[in-house]
């Protein structure tokens, strides 16, 4: 069965870093596009960045480009969020995501909380 497993959340201060990370397994993880998603408190869940199959090409949310990179290694099935410059309002609970099949599979999250 599918699963994602994030790791690397945590409590940092604005302007800090942190790397969350994605472990997957169940699916051919070297075929199909990754992406990561938040939720605040009170909002509905959006999309903060995607990356292709091959790592080729990456897309990200406006309010997280120029500070946020996606990066995936296929080898560990595995998939990254670099996040810099941290703000107070990308505090959030983070979620790994993959659509197989038409099916779209999340991990359990990661909380990120940025204090000011």
């Amino acid at each position: 069965q599918v699963q994602l497993v994030e790791s690397g959340g945590g409590l940092v201060q604005r302007g800090g870093s942190l790397r969350l990370s994605c472990a997957a397994s169940g699916f051919t993880f070297s075929r199909y596009v990754m992406s990561w998603y938040r939720q605040a408190p009170g909002k509905e869940r959006e999309l903060v960045a995607t990356i292709t199959s091959t790592g080729g090409t990456t897309n990200y949310a406006d309010s997280v480009k120029g500070r946020f990179t996606i990066s995936r290694d296929n080898a560990k099935n595995t998939v990254y969020l670099q996040m810099n410059s941290l703000k107070s309002e990308d505090t959030a609970v983070y979620y790994c995501n993959a659509r197989v099949f038409t099916v779209n599979y999340w991990g359990q999250g990661t909380q990120v909380t940025v204090s000011s």
